[in-house]
């Protein structure tokens, strides 16, 4: 008996010990992890003219990562497992899945963006021709098409008001939209403004780019979009098995979630399946 509260003092004392020395690095991690992802997040839906305040932010990763977390332990309960388990996946889950799908919402908006641009710098290749100038042409895209391009050019027009000459203004524009078309453009702009040249034939070769380079992101679409269906299936296939065996023979199928061991197979089948989704999109994805 003496033995057992023995090595349990001398545990505790154990993990007191590394607790001790490593709660710098711990809570510098965590500091890093919680800030870190706001911070992301802020500067993303910036960029898409989603003003946030910081703290909300920062209420709403604890708000869905720990309150969906305390639900799946709740509903677990009286059982402490896979409760606990369960509970801390989806709370790890819960704060990790905002910042792809912000990431996510940004990239569309690149992607739109691009494909605006291809009227946008029609329009504006117009307009130069009949002798308007870069800024009314500028003016003329963000009354005529709606955002997000009518969102970008419209600031680039209302730093250039502010005294930020154009060449910055676009400059930014690059910085706001990380594309290699935006970059293609803001570069041609600026160099053209500087030694001279002629714009509109320059948007007009731009435009011609940028419709060769959707044509053929279409076409590798096309081209690997049986991959990603059969992809689909195959994940697909694991559960709908399950769920028909679970209709046809419950009793057979009950071990796999009352049991240690069927929670592990249950955990082992959910992880490779998440990494067989992840290494389906890398093997069709193909960049232009």
């Amino acid at each position: 008996m003496m033995l057992k509260y023995i090595g349990i003092i001398a545990f505790g004392a154990a993990v007191f010990g590394i607790s001790y020395h490593y709660n710098k690095r711990f809570l510098d991690w965590l500091r890093f992890q919680s800030l870190g992802t706001r911070d992301y997040i802020v500067e993303k839906l910036g960029l898409m003219f989603i003003d946030v305040p910081p703290h909300r932010i920062l209420l709403g990763l604890f708000g869905i990562s720990f309150g969906l977390g305390s639900i799946v332990f709740l509903a677990f309960l009286p059982q402490l497992f896979p409760g606990i388990p369960l509970a801390i996946l989806v709370t790890i889950i819960g704060w990790k899945a905002p910042k792809p799908i912000v990431q996510y919402l940004y990239e569309r908006r690149v992607r739109n963006f691009v494909l605006q641009m291809v009227d946008a710098l029609s329009l504006m290749s117009n307009g130069l021709k009949s002798g308007l100038s870069v800024v009314q042409s500028l003016g003329l895209v963000t009354q005529e098409m709606p955002n997000p391009i009518a969102q970008e050019f419209n600031l680039i027009l209302s730093e250039n008001k502010l005294g930020v000459s154009l060449e910055e203004a676009f400059l930014n524009l690059s910085k706001r939209i990380k594309s290699d078309d935006v970059e293609m453009f803001v570069t041609s702009v600026n160099i053209l403004k500087e030694t001279g040249g002629n714009l509109a034939e320059t948007f007009d070769t731009i435009v011609l780019t940028i419709r060769e380079r959707i044509k053929v992101e279409n076409k590798i679409a096309a081209m690997t979009a049986q991959g990603m269906s059969q992809g689909y299936i195959v994940i697909m296939i694991p559960p709908a098995l399950g769920a028909v065996f679970y209709q046809t023979d419950p009793e057979f199928m009950k071990p796999l979630f009352t049991t240690p061991l069927g929670w592990l197979i249950v955990f082992a089948i959910a992880a490779l399946e998440i990494v067989g989704f992840f290494v389906m999109r890398k093997i069709v994805k193909i960049e232009v």
